[in-house]
């Protein structure tokens, strides 16, 4: 049977009906909780934070629910007075990206900002770090999940506990139970200072 060129089955697609199909596949259907810790001890450390924060937004498949306070902290894992302090925060975003696009994002985050792996515990223009990935554990090389020393690092776990007070690390317990068992010693509030959250 012939098909005439009024047969609703051989019309070109409405464009507007395509990019609502192309808009549907950023938009956050059944996005996952994703933690992010930010630090930074090198250059303008409260800009390049929100730097970061603004490029998480900016990430299709991405959203910014929280940002916390800042701290300002001692480096980890250095020699006292070896390294500038560091100013931290925790993001809380919402993303329908697996975990292994999240990593390649913060990573390019980190380029962006021209982080340099030259040694363990470097001084460094930022991290971007994955905490925790929705209830995913996975001891997968590549990306580690939840993060293998989150749980006993004051600079991620106090910022993480001011924005989710009743948030669980998986495979570990609760933030607040993490929080009893570390020291705050030189992890400082900086109120002062504050990230915004994208608009």
């Amino acid at each position: 049977m012939n098909k005439t060129p009024f047969d609703p089955t051989v019309q070109p697609v409405p464009t507007s009906v395509v990019e609502q199909v192309d808009a549907a596949d950023t938009t956050l259907s059944n996005p996952k909780r994703a933690v992010i810790s930010l630090g930074a001890n090198l250059g303008n450390r409260l800009e390049t934070l929100q730097g970061a924060v603004d490029a998480l937004e900016d990430t299709p498949g991405v959203r910014v629910k929280a940002v916390s306070p800042v701290y300002e902290t001692e480096p980890w894992g250095v020699a006292p007075d070896s390294q500038p302090s560091y100013f931290n925060a925790v993001v809380v975003l919402k993303t329908t990206l697996p975990p292994s696009s999240l990593l390649e994002r913060a990573q390019a985050v980190e380029e962006a900002f021209h982080r340099v792996r030259d040694e363990r515990w470097g001084a460094r223009t930022l991290d971007v770090d994955i905490v925790a990935y929705a209830d995913v554990v996975s001891d997968d090389p590549q990306l580690t999940l939840p993060h293998p020393r989150a749980h006993e690092r004051a600079f991620v776990l106090v910022p993480w506990h001011d924005v989710e007070p009743e948030a669980q690390l998986p495979g570990h317990g609760t933030v607040e139970q993490l929080l009893d068992a570390v020291t705050r010693e030189g992890v400082a509030a900086r109120a002062d200072l504050e990230l915004r959250l994208p608009e």
